[in-house]
């Protein structure tokens, strides 16, 4: 499995979603597998790779959480979750996903 953690320099979420991505890996049984963090820096770069926001989780190339009417660009990205809307998604999302 190729687990990225696309994020952009001044995101306050992505250090959040990191480590809820290790929690939600090491419960699955899965805490061998390397996260790739990517750097995006431009708008340019945001729009080359479809960037929707930061933090943005991709498994084997896609975005498990993906919103077809989000813009793609430099911008902290929101999560529906249980309690209501996140700079991140919770460890149960991940795990749902990465399961």
């Amino acid at each position: 499995m190729d687990v990225a953690l696309q994020h952009f320099d001044g995101c306050p979420n992505w250090q959040v979603a990191d480590g809820r991505l290790l929690e939600a890996l090491r419960l699955s049984g899965r805490d061998d597998t390397e996260v790739d963090h990517r750097l995006v820096s431009t708008p340019e770069e945001a729009a080359a790779v479809g960037f929707r926001g930061s933090p943005t989780l991709l498994i084997d190339g896609v975005d498990p959480f993906a919103d077809p009417d989000a813009p793609v660009g430099l911008s902290c990205r929101v999560y529906r979750t249980d309690t209501g809307l996140a700079g991140s998604p919770t460890v149960e999302q991940l795990l749902a996903v990465l399961t």
